[in-house]
C-alpha cells in the first residue's frame, strides 16, 4: 500500500505547491485503489489525493476502506487533512487503519468526535 501510494503521487497535478501526494487503500473485498492530488489555480478547490481515492473506490465497485496510506512522490509519509480524515472515516469506518507518524492508528483515533449522521449511543459516549 505504501509503495502504491508513492506511485500514485507520480501522477499528481501539482504546479502550484509542487507537493505530489498519493493515497492508496485496501478495500474490504481485497482491491487496492489509489488516488493523487489535483491542484488548480483557485487552490482552495484543489482535490486532495484522498478525494480522488474516494472516487476510485466508488468507480471500481464501492465497498469500504480497510486500511489507508498517504505518501509524497518521494515516499515520505503524509497525514490526511481534517476534511480528508472525515471522508476516509465515512468510507472506511472508525476502525479503518491509517499509516501515521505514530504507527498504525484507527481513523477514530486520528479524528475523535467526527461528524456522524446520528449521535452516538449512550454507551459510546462514555
Amino acid at each position: 500500500m505504501r509503495a502504491a501510494a508513492a506511485e500514485a503521487a507520480t501522477a499528481a497535478y501539482a504546479p502550484y505547491s509542487g507537493l505530489h501526494v498519493g493515497a492508496a487503500a485496501l478495500c474490504d473485498d481485497g482491491r487496492l485503489v489509489s488516488g493523487c492530488n489535483v491542484e488548480n489555480a483557485s487552490y482552495g478547490l484543489t482535490l486532495c489525493a484522498e478525494c480522488t481515492l474516494a472516487g476510485q473506490l466508488r468507480l471500481t465497485g464501492g465497498g469500504r476502506f480497510v486500511a489507508v496510506a498517504v505518501r509524497s512522490g518521494t515516499g515520505a509519509l503524509l497525514m490526511p487533512c481534517g476534511r480528508c480524515r472525515q471522508l476516509l472515516l465515512e468510507l472506511g469506518g472508525p476502525g479503518c487503519a491509517l499509516d501515521t507518524p505514530r504507527g498504525i492508528r484507527t481513523l477514530a483515533e486520528v479524528l475523535p468526535d467526527a461528524f456522524t449522521l446520528s449521535p452516538p449511543a449512550p454507551e459510546e459516549r462514555a
